[in-house]
């Protein structure tokens, strides 16, 4: 098996960026269903934040600027989606951000592994 083919075969999108917001790798899920309508791998060069709604770029914009998290869940189409937008550091210096779309099911179960008892 080629190395990290598991990344194509993944069952979520995957989108990295650099630094500066340029989509630098994207995985099938990513190219095929995530970014269909942009033209798949096109995207790869492109600025992540342009590829963002006017309205929501500038949050995008700051997800760069203060290297932090942006956790949250959508519906799309009638689907539950979680995005996971995490920024990763090579050698401590911020090198961009990977994003994973991921599909939930209708029910997610929650457990609490602070208190076996719930």
């Amino acid at each position: 098996m080629e190395k990290n083919a598991w990344v194509n075969v993944f069952p979520g999108a995957i989108t990295v960026t650099d630094s500066e917001g340029t989509v630098i790798e994207m995985n099938e899920e990513s190219a095929t269903k995530l970014f269909k309508g942009d033209g798949g791998y096109e995207v790869l060069g492109r600025n992540a934040i342009t590829c963002h709604p006017p309205r929501t770029r500038e949050k995008v914009r700051r997800i760069y600027e203060t290297h932090s998290f942006n956790i949250y869940s959508i519906t799309k189409n009638g689907q539950k989606y979680l995005v996971y937008q995490a920024p990763y550091f090579i050698e401590e210096e911020f090198s961009g951000i990977v994003e994973m779309f991921l599909e939930l099911p209708d029910e997610l179960p929650h457990f609490d592994r602070d208190n076996p008892e719930k």
